[in-house]
């Protein structure tokens, strides 16, 4: 007790009970005198205690005291003064000193070069224990390098994570990301804005950009994903159904329709990334005669262009996956989504055309979705086998709309191929014509 009440009635600077002076001193010329208290400087500083020492030559005397130079950067001066300050100030008195992130950071190398492991200490609780902005993160992960092992608590939120709970906080994000579709959700008080940042973080950890992605989708991730899909359609099917509900407002269904065509959209998007998308196209497939029989129902014939624009825009995805063969289905299955999608489309886009003409709505089929919806198309219809393409052409050369997808391309390559395979089919096995071989054996 005796010592602290010593120690608190010296004042930095007083020249009656000073015996050293620390004189900082920059490289520029800079170079300021402090009074200070040798028992003070050797409390709190290793630097200070050894040059104070006996092991230490004699000290430089100056104004008749010990006289310690420091030498530095002009940018680190503030932080010298700033340690001799805290060297007299009260314990509760520290943290005042720090005032933001990059202060608190040049007083602690400051503190690290003079051995103050006090504040060093407290440097680090205050640093491990304050938001960062974005520019002071990058300079606590530039200038730690430097700082030494007591540094290393400050680095704790910026360790790499266990692949584990990168998991657990994914699959919890693909949770909220679907979640708002769920009726316990369906209220004014909806966590949009949350659903909202789920769906960007989670498509953040999966994308590959400058750095690799954060989240490797192993067989835990996509087992769990498949749920999320099976559930999504089943909800959304149930969805679809109450639109013909008499019991239900139309355009609250529609509303809630609405949800699940976004949500189905963004999955789209995300799937390949963790090769899932034949588990998607492989479900609207399935879907996709039980949609078309409810949108294309007698009484939303000159209504829900929203609906039918989003419809129109997920199946675009799902053609493009099965065109270009990024997803593998069956003749059989690929045929169908062929048969069933395009009346559909070409029916819908002259009436959504004609619609804003009229009324300028703001929905419409545009020119870069139609062109890839047509180009897969295309790609699609000639990957089937010929008597499916010649049934698919067929019809499409009957309807007023037979350029609502232009299946030309589509029509010219069948026409070829088709002689091609007559004439293949007409000769042997060396090129021969078979009716020739049959003359030759006769005579």
């Amino acid at each position: 007790m005796a010592d602290e009440d010593a120690t608190a009635i010296k004042i930095l600077g007083d020249r009656s009970t000073s015996d050293v002076i620390v004189r900082l001193r920059t490289k520029d010329g800079r170079d300021d005198w402090f009074y200070c208290h040798s028992e003070i400087l050797v409390k709190h500083s290793k630097y200070f205690a050894e040059r104070l020492s006996d092991d230490w030559p004699t000290c430089q005397l100056l104004d008749s005291r010990n006289c310690i130079e420091v030498y530095f950067d002009e940018s680190d001066f503030d932080h010298h003064v700033n340690i001799l300050r805290l060297f007299y100030a009260a314990d509760n008195l520290v943290t005042d000193l720090w005032q933001n992130v990059k202060n608190a950071l040049g007083i602690l190398k400051v503190a690290t070069t003079l051995g103050c492991a006090q504040i060093i200490s407290k440097c680090v609780q205050y640093l491990e224990a304050v938001p960062w902005e974005e520019n002071e993160e990058e300079e606590v992960i530039k200038s730690l390098p430097s700082l030494g092992s007591e540094a290393i608590p400050i680095l704790a939120r910026l360790q790499p994570v266990d692949p584990t709970a990168v998991r657990n906080v994914f699959l919890s994000a693909m949770h909220v990301a679907l979640s708002a579709n769920k009726r316990y959700f369906d209220l004014p008080t909806s966590p949009d804005e949350l659903k909202t940042s789920a769906q960007e973080q989670v498509e953040y950890m999966l994308i590959e950009d400058d750095d690799a992605p954060l989240l490797a989708a192993d067989e835990h991730v996509k087992y769990e994903v498949k749920k999320h899909i099976v559930e999504l359609f089943t909800n959304f099917e149930k969805e679809m159904a109450s639109l013909l509900s008499e019991t239900d407002v139309i355009e609250d269904s529609e509303s809630r329709v609405l949800k699940f065509l976004s949500d189905l959209l963004w999955l789209c998007h995300i799937l390949p990334k963790m090769d899932l998308l034949s588990d998607f196209v492989s479900k609207w497939e399935e879907a996709s005669d039980y949609i078309l029989r409810i949108i294309q129902d007698i009484r939303f014939g000159s209504a829900m262009w929203e609906t039918k624009l989003k419809v129109i825009e997920i199946t675009a995805k799902v053609l493009e996956a099965v065109g270009y063969g990024n997803v593998i289905l069956s003749a059989p299955r690929r045929t169908h989504l062929v048969k069933v999608w395009l009346p559909f489309m070409r029916e819908t886009k002259p009436q959504l055309d004609l619609q804003n003409f009229h009324e300028k709505l703001p929905y419409e089929m545009d020119n870069d979705l139609f062109q890839s919806i047509e180009s897969a198309i295309i790609s699609l219809v000639l990957a089937l086998p010929s008597i499916d393409q010649a049934e698919i052409l067929a019809d499409w050369l009957k309807t007023e709309q037979a350029r609502y997808p232009d299946l030309s391309e589509a029509f010219e390559v069948w026409c070829y191929r088709s002689k091609a395979a007559k004439r293949r089919l007409s000769l042997g096995l060396n090129g021969v014509s078979s009716t020739s071989t049959v003359s030759s054996v006769g005579h």
